[in-house]
């Protein structure tokens, strides 16, 4: 595994990590859930090992929300700044999943891209799915999306985190860390609360809430994969049908999958040889890489 480095339009220099290198056809783009990176979610390294042995690169794309906090280089003006989930802006997903296609694509040169999410990672692929004119992307992997609103309402202290963060942005406290984890397990200022609730960029899967679109689902052009844990703790009772629904809403459902993982939870606990396995056999059996093979 070595660090990637990517540089954003707007300055910022967003530190991925690849495993493999641009020799393989094929690269995985995979964008981090929040507070999820390759250091400490052995899903992420488990897949890029399992990829990169097998003749497949994985790059695993970090975004702000993939640290607490980090330290990143700000081009625009020529300094360090510390950035991450604490101070992240939503608006910006489009432009850094961007960034790691088109660092794939025209820089690195590989000629087959697959774009793959875990967790909000896989809303934000959907976002840029479904509104890039490009056509870059020759097959997708969702795994584990959320539909944010319903989070919002089954996640530890979101409320108190709700409330404190209007509170502190009436009062002028913007920039302010609130007192509670959000979601109990993250720093978040209180702009970054009120961004991540008004996100309507990533309300891309609405199937418990009611609340957000469907349209990006229905205008992604390449054929994919749904990969959902059976045991899911946010996609209500039936994470299947959870999934088979965003499915169902793809312009091109009958060509895609839809796979379940037994007694499997939202992040694969003791199952990530299992999701890199499932992953790799996605790849295989698509046409992007029967081509690439040939």
């Amino acid at each position: 595994m070595d660090i990637l480095k990517v540089r954003t339009p707007r300055g910022l220099e967003l530190k991925g990590a690849i495993f493999g290198d641009n020799s393989n056809d094929t690269v995985l783009i995979m964008l981090t859930g929040i507070c999820s990176n390759v250091f400490q979610n052995e899903l992420l390294y488990s897949t890029g090992n399992l990829l990169s042995a097998s003749g497949i690169s994985c790059i695993i794309a970090h975004a702000h929300d993939s640290f607490s906090c980090f330290a990143y280089s700000d081009f625009s003006t020529g300094k360090q700044k510390h950035a991450g989930v604490f101070n992240d802006d939503f608006n910006m997903v489009y432009e850094d999943v961007e960034s790691y296609v088109k660092f794939a694509k025209e820089e690195m040169g590989f000629k087959n891209i697959i774009l793959g999410g875990h967790s909000l990672g896989s809303n934000k692929i959907i976002h840029y799915l479904g509104n890039t004119p490009d056509d870059y992307i020759d097959y997708f992997i969702v795994s584990s999306p959320v539909d944010t609103m319903y989070w919002w309402r089954v996640m530890p202290n979101i409320d108190k985190c709700f409330d404190i963060a209007k509170t502190w942005v009436e009062e002028g406290r913007g920039d302010d860390i609130l007192p509670f984890l959000f979601g109990g397990f993250s720093p978040m200022s209180a702009n970054t609360v009120l961004g991540f609730y008004n996100a309507d960029n990533l309300k891309n899967c609405p199937v418990l809430s009611g609340e957000g679109e469907t349209d990006s689902l229905y205008r992604i052009k390449p054929n994919g994969s749904f990969i959902i844990g059976a045991k899911d703790s946010v996609t209500g009772e039936s994470p299947k049908k959870f999934m088979e629904t965003l499915n169902s809403w793809t312009r091109d459902f009958k060509h895609n999958k839809v796979i379940e993982v037994p007694d499997a939870s939202h992040i694969f606990y003791g199952k990530h040889d299992i999701y890199a396995q499932i992953v790799l056999d996605c790849i295989i059996s698509s046409e992007c890489f029967a081509v690439s093979a040939a």
